[in-house]
């Protein structure tokens, strides 16, 4: 079956779910690429059945990011063949793969694959490393292999019809060591019994602060204004930490206890999955 487009939608406040997106999308070597990122602004388009349409998010505490969610609501299709990636920090993405077949189909997208790959949590510091670099080399090669994959079942199928859909539920789970997680669950369950006050935004060290913008250009959510880069919108922030990693002198902090046992926690590296 001949197909030329290939359409990649990412919502990537932190450049994870973008560039493993950007790597199967090169590994298809289709000809035509478009890219729709939903990061700083929603989008409505409607794909066409002849292309084969990416969609790249994070996971936020098991979902898909609710702002992902909220900014895909625009994107329809009548029928083009989408392949789901979830982009998880090294915890778990539990049954956020799941939950964006279902909101995808909806849309009109027929699901001939699923993947999910690790990227560096939003939480991740120097003092606390979560996933720390990745995607790394290596998961981007194995992304590029796996776009090479989708071209081979594309490029097999008679026609359409015959470009067959998958359970995503199916896909291989990573492999998850019971005593981290046991120790992280009941510490999890220690913390939220002790009614230690959680962070709910990044701090800013008005010292450190140079006013240059960069963390309100960086902010998807809205909850910075530039010249006012002191203060964050409670209501708006969404724990991305988009704004942390973009400081140029290190002004804006996460700390989070959460941060800790993650780190403490998760340190065997998970792989990425397929399914196709």
């Amino acid at each position: 079956m001949d197909m030329n487009e290939a359409h990649l939608i990412c919502f990537s406040p932190t450049h994870t779910s973008k560039q493993v997106g950007e790597a199967i999308v090169r590994g298809t070597g289709l000809i035509n690429r478009v890219t729709t990122d939903l990061t700083l602004r929603a989008a409505v388009a409607d794909i066409a059945r002849d292309a084969l349409t990416v969609i790249a998010v994070p996971v936020y505490g098991g979902r898909v990011a609710p702002l992902a969610m909220e900014r895909l609501r625009g994107i329809h299709s009548t029928g083009s063949p989408a392949v789901l990636v979830v982009v998880y920090g090294n915890r778990a993405y539990e049954k956020a793969l799941m939950e964006l077949d279902a909101f995808v189909s909806e849309r009109g997208f027929k699901v001939i694959a699923g993947a999910t790959f690790v990227g560096e949590h939003s939480y991740s510091t120097e003092l606390h490393p979560i996933a720390s670099g990745r995607p790394d080399a290596s998961d981007l090669q194995y992304a590029e292999e796996f776009g090479a994959k989708l071209r081979a079942k594309i490029d097999a199928a008679v026609d359409m019809e015959h470009l067959y859909a998958v359970d995503v539920n199916r896909i291989l789970r990573p492999r998850q060591p019971f005593w981290p997680l046991f120790r992280f669950l009941r510490q999890v369950v220690k913390l939220k019994k002790s009614g230690t006050p959680l962070p709910r935004t990044p701090e800013v060290d008005a010292e450190l602060c140079c006013h240059c913008g960069v963390c309100a250009a960086h902010c998807p959510a809205g909850a910075i204004l530039k010249g006012d880069e002191c203060h964050t919108f409670v209501d708006k922030c969404i724990k991305c930490c988009a704004c942390v990693k973009s400081c140029p002198t290190k002004a804006r902090t996460y700390d989070i206890p959460f941060a800790t046992l993650l780190a403490d926690c998760f340190k065997r590296q998970k792989e990425p999955r397929i399914i196709i």
